[in-house]
C-alpha cells in the first residue's frame, strides 16, 4: 500500500483525493501524495474507513468553501476511523497500534494516512467496528449533542426532517428510545421504509405537496414539540409553522442549499427555544466525550448507524454523485 515514486529514492507516498479547483465530483482526483509526519502533539492514523458528509459536496462545488477555509487545492475529509501507526512529539507512545477514531475537525481524512491531533482521539471499544466507528465520527457527536441540549422528553411529539440520512437515522433511534412520539419525514418509499424501521411510530414524504397536514394528522393534529431540522430551506421553514407555542427546534441542516429562515422574532413571542448550526459547533473536549459516547452507545447495541455504501477511495467522486443524487440511505464511506 506504501510506495516510492519511480525515480525517487526512500520517498514513501500514499494515496490520496485531492481539489485542485472548485467543481463536480469530477475534481476529486487520487494523487500521491508523501506521507504525514506527525508534529508536536499529533499522530498519524492508518485509516480504515473515512467519514463522508453532504456539506463535503457544497464545499467542493465551491458554494462554501471559502466560508469554510477551504480553497483549493485541498485534500477533502474531516474524520475517520483506523489504527495508530506513529506518534509525534509529546505523544505518549502506547497510543501506537490503537484503533481510533480520528475525530471531527481532523484536514484531509480522504486518504490512507490521516494525521490529527491527539486531543481529537478517541479509542474504539472492543466488538465495535471501523466503519461503524466512521460512520459516528460526525453524526454521533451532532446527533448525541443535539438530543442533550433539546432534552427530549417521553411523550414529546418529535419531528425530524431528513430522517433517512446519516444524522438523521440516529436522531430517530434516539428519540424513539426516549419514549417520544416520531414522525420522520424522507423522500421516496425506500427511505421511509428505513425511517419506520428505525422506529418512527409515523413518516411522511416531504415532496408531495400536502406533506405538513399528513404531520398534523400523524400527530392527531396536535402540534409539534420538537423540531430536528436537518434539510433546511422551505422545507425547514414550512416545518417551523407546525411547531407548538414553547416548543424547541434544532435547525442543523441545510442539504437543500440553505438554512430554514425562521422568524426569530416570533419564536420569541411563542418561547419557542432555537438552536442553530453555531450550537453544534464543539471544541476538541466535548467532541471527544460525544464521540466517547456515540461509540459507546453503539458497543453497546443501542445505537445502530445505517452504512448504505461503501466506495473505494479512489472513487471518491463516485461517493459525492450519489450523496448529491440523494440515492443514499444513511452513510456512504470511503475505504481506503
Amino acid at each position: 500500500m506504501l510506495r516510492a515514486r519511480p525515480g525517487t529514492r526512500g520517498v514513501i507516498r500514499m494515496r490520496a483525493i485531492r481539489v485542485a479547483e472548485y467543481g463536480g465530483p469530477e475534481v476529486l482526483v487520487p494523487v500521491e501524495v508523501p506521507d504525514p509526519v506527525p508534529g508536536e502533539g499529533e499522530v498519524v492514523v492508518r485509516a480504515e474507513a473515512v467519514d463522508t458528509l453532504h456539506v463535503e459536496t457544497q464545499i467542493r462545488r465551491g458554494d462554501w468553501g471559502e466560508a469554510f477555509g477551504i480553497p483549493p487545492p485541498y485534500v477533502p475529509g474531516g474524520a475517520a476511523a483506523g489504527t495508530v501507526v506513529s506518534v509525534g512529539p509529546g505523544v505518549d507512545p502506547a497510543w501506537t497500534g490503537h484503533r481510533v477514531v480520528a475525530g471531527a475537525g481532523t484536514k484531509g481524512a480522504y486518504a490512507e494516512l490521516v494525521r490529527t491531533g491527539v486531543d481529537r482521539l478517541v479509542p474504539v471499544p472492543e466488538g465495535l467496528g471501523s466503519r461503524e466507528a466512521a460512520a459516528l465520527a460526525h453524526d454521533g457527536v451532532t446527533g448525541i449533542g443535539i438530543m442533550e441540549a433539546i432534552a427530549v422528553k417521553p411523550g414529546d411529539r418529535v419531528l425530524i426532517l431528513g430522517a433517512a440520512g446519516g444524522m438523521g437515522t440516529l436522531l430517530v433511534q434516539i428519540a424513539h428510545s426516549a419514549g417520544a412520539q416520531v414522525v420522520g419525514a424522507a423522500r421516496g418509499p425506500q427511505k421511509l421504509a428505513l425511517v419506520r424501521r428505525l422506529g418512527a411510530d409515523a413518516v411522511v414524504d416531504y415532496t408531495e405537496g400536502d406533506w405538513t397536514q399528513h404531520v398534523r394528522n400523524a400527530f392527531g393534529g396536535m402540534p409539534v414539540d420538537v423540531l430536528l431540522d436537518g434539510v433546511g430551506g422551505e422545507l425547514g421553514t414550512l416545518a417551523f409553522g407546525l411547531v407548538a407555542d414553547g416548543g424547541r427546534v434544532s435547525a442543523h441542516g441545510a442539504p437543500s442549499g440553505g438554512f430554514a429562515e425562521l422568524d426569530q422574532e416570533s419564536a420569541r413571542r411563542r418561547g419557542i427555544a432555537l438552536r442553530g448550526i453555531a450550537d453544534v459547533q464543539y471544541d476538541a473536549p466535548e467532541i471527544v466525550r460525544l464521540t466517547a459516547k456515540a461509540l459507546a452507545e453503539a458497543a453497546a447495541g443501542r445505537l445502530h448507524p445505517v452504512i448504505a455504501e461503501e466506495f473505494p477511495l479512489s472513487r471518491a467522486a463516485d461517493a459525492h454523485h450519489a450523496i448529491e443524487a440523494r440515492s443514499v440511505l444513511g452513510k456512504a464511506l470511503l475505504i481506503p
